[in-house]
């Protein structure tokens, strides 16, 4: 038998480890067994969400589906900690009479240790582990600068990225034939997991957890909105303007590949352009977790930020943020979104999570996690990534010095204040100009006063990460 260990790659078309495991199934009429390792224990060490969670198993329970056309048995196992897992793995192997292993790679840190404590587990058992390139276009330490080293900055690299693209572009890979029938069945995916609660049908309608509806989502966004994307992306009033397709990449129910071959098969515009800029930016981050491994392990990038800025520690300014109290309607309207769907418009990330680290000075490592235990979409690099370039800690972040101001973020990108008034009711009898005006928010009863001033939050912050 041959093992397909899926991880982040729920999908049949373009699956690495799928395809090459039927090919060399093919080639000795051996069979194929597909495995996916629940691991809840490390998940909330991870603070895994429970949106998230509802997806997998989810889009488990589809992938098992669609694996059944292929004669291919999706199994579980239900490991609470990774460093239980190379043992179970071999008990497996073993029981299954597995040879071959073969995984997508992972490039986070822990996930990265366990996979190589799996692979000297199994190799004196003349069992092979191959891990196979995927979640990249173009896999880390093939980007690099003259000198071959990581890039730190994320203009040249995209410029290296695209050139190398253009250059060999991308192949797909189709879905694999049927495997010779095997008599083994499913495993049956359960509907929830001990410490994660389960999701509303509402929610759960919201995100369809199918390779099929990703497919549907990429053909819309390209066939309808992708031209008015770079000029409309920011809108969270118009979030149809986005591909919305987030928490099927982090799960891979859909490849970059996928993506970025079909947004090239578009006409050349602006919109398209700035979408594919999006997928490298994507790429650019899982890079930095190899080329700068600290970034995965609750360390800044820029190692004197750590040591040097006086990051507030403040438990009841952080749970004004986190329950959309703050006093900023558009930083409130979008942590009430987050706290109610899960989700959160990208601009809005940038703007809330500026707001944290730089008016209310509160270390980005509190936010991150936050966004982590709330995403449906979430996943270390982009998250990590977006964290420390709002909080100027990370490569090619943000100035110190240039601190957004949420006020005028809600009036630039949310000018008829529709995406507020869907999240604060209190504010609803107001027209536009006055929620953008907090000097007219401040006395709305039952709504209140920012929690800090932004003028001088932010000089207190240029002034700290000047010391």
């Amino acid at each position: 038998m041959n093992l397909v260990w899926f991880r982040n790659d729920l999908r049949l078309q373009d699956q690495p480890a799928l395809h090459a495991a039927c090919q060399h199934a093919q080639q000795d009429s051996s069979g194929v067994l597909a495995l996916y390792i629940l691991s809840p224990q490390q998940w909330q060490q991870h603070d895994r969400s429970s949106v998230q969670v509802d997806f997998l198993l989810r889009s488990l329970a589809s992938l098992q589906h669609h694996l059944s056309a292929l004669n291919i048995p999706l199994k579980l196992l239900n490991i609470p900690l990774y460093d239980d897992i190379p043992a179970a793995l071999v008990e497996f192997c073993q029981q299954h009479q597995i040879r071959q292993v073969y995984c997508n790679q992972e490039y986070e840190w822990n996930e990265r240790l366990r996979d190589r404590a799996c692979k000297l587990a199994l190799e004196p058992l003349g069992i092979t582990m191959q891990r196979l390139h995927d979640q990249c276009l173009l896999p880390p330490k093939t980007v690099l600068n003259q000198s071959g080293e990581f890039y730190k900055v994320f203009t040249p690299f995209k410029n290296n990225w695209l050139t190398q693209l253009v250059q060999a572009p991308p192949q797909l890979l189709p879905c694999p034939e049927p495997a010779q029938t095997t008599a083994l069945v499913h495993d049956l995916i359960p509907a929830i997991l001990d410490g994660f609660a389960p999701m509303s049908s509402e929610r759960q309608a919201a995100w369809p957890a199918t390779e099929a509806e990703a497919q549907q989502r990429l053909a819309a966004f390209l066939q309808w909105r992708v031209s008015q994307y770079s000029t409309l992306r920011n809108r969270p009033d118009k979030p149809d303007y986005t591909s919305q397709l987030s928490p099927y990449l982090a799960l891979g129910l859909i490849s970059n590949r996928q993506c970025y071959v079909a947004a090239r098969q578009q006409p050349a515009n602006d919109g398209v352009q700035t979408w594919i800029s999006e997928l490298c930016w994507r790429d650019f981050y899982r890079h930095m977790l190899i080329g700068f491994p600290r970034v995965s392990r609750g360390q800044a990038f820029d190692v004197a930020t750590d040591r040097r800025v006086a990051w507030s520690y403040d438990e009841t300014a952080f749970s004004r943020w986190c329950d959309g109290q703050t006093g900023i309607p558009i930083v409130d309207a979008a942590m009430r979104c987050l706290n109610d769907t899960g989700f959160m418009h990208n601009r809005l990330r940038m703007v809330v999570a500026m707001f944290l680290t730089k008016n209310l000075l509160i270390d980005w490592r509190w936010g991150e996690r936050y966004f982590s235990q709330q995403l449906i979409d979430c996943d270390l690099a982009s998250n990590n990534g977006g964290w420390q370039w709002s909080a100027s800690t990370g490569n090619d972040a943000a100035p110190y010095f240039r601190v957004m101001n949420p006020s005028t973020q809600g009036k630039t990108y949310d000018p008829d204040a529709i995406f507020i008034k869907q999240w604060l009711p209190e504010l609803r009898h107001l027209t536009a100009k006055q929620i953008h005006d907090l000097s007219v928010t401040a006395k709305v009863k039952g709504y209140g006063a920012p929690m800090v001033d932004l003028k001088v939050s932010r000089a207190l912050a240029i002034e700290a990460f000047k010391a």
